[in-house]
């Protein structure tokens, strides 16, 4: 009988924490909320992140540059999938709202800008700031940027 007790209070315990949230009437929004990332904007943030560590593991002696190269290629590559869905459900919900207005031009700029750095591998190894092609020197943090040889026939 000493041993019923305790099972049955652990039992109404578990039963009260199960029901509590729906006898005190919360419940959890199922509408968007601006502050809130979606699922490609947390992926986006994963990426770029991971694409600065490599960066700093890279210069920091930790990978060599055969392993280097291949992980900053799958990250970019992610990232900018990551960029393309923010933007497609950036599209859908403007549509799914009745309208048709583009994205703001800060945004769009934006936006292009880290494609183009990422593309270009003009991003600041030591902050993972996005540069603008031909920057010698980060805008953010003012460390050198690597010199890439240019292909021939580009600008």
């Amino acid at each position: 009988m000493s041993a019923l007790i305790p099972g049955v209070l652990l039992a109404l315990a578990a039963v009260f924490f199960v029901l509590y949230p729906i006898i005190s009437g919360r419940e959890a929004s199922m509408e968007w909320d601006e502050g809130e990332l979606t699922e490609a904007q947390h992926r986006r943030n994963v990426a770029l992140l991971a694409l600065r560590d490599v960066e700093y593991d890279f210069h920091a002696g930790k990978l060599d540059e055969v392993d280097y190269r291949r992980m900053k290629r799958e990250i970019s590559s992610e990232a900018l999938q990551a960029i393309d869905e923010e933007e497609a459900e950036w599209a859908d919900r403007q549509t799914g709202t009745g309208t048709d207005a583009a994205p703001p031009a800060d945004l769009e700029a934006e936006i292009a800008a880290l494609r183009a750095s990422i593309r270009e591998g003009t991003v600041c190894p030591q902050c993972g700031h996005p540069n603008p092609r031909g920057s010698r020197f980060c805008g953010d943090c003012g460390s050198a940027l690597p010199v890439l040889e240019s292909a021939p026939g580009s600008v």
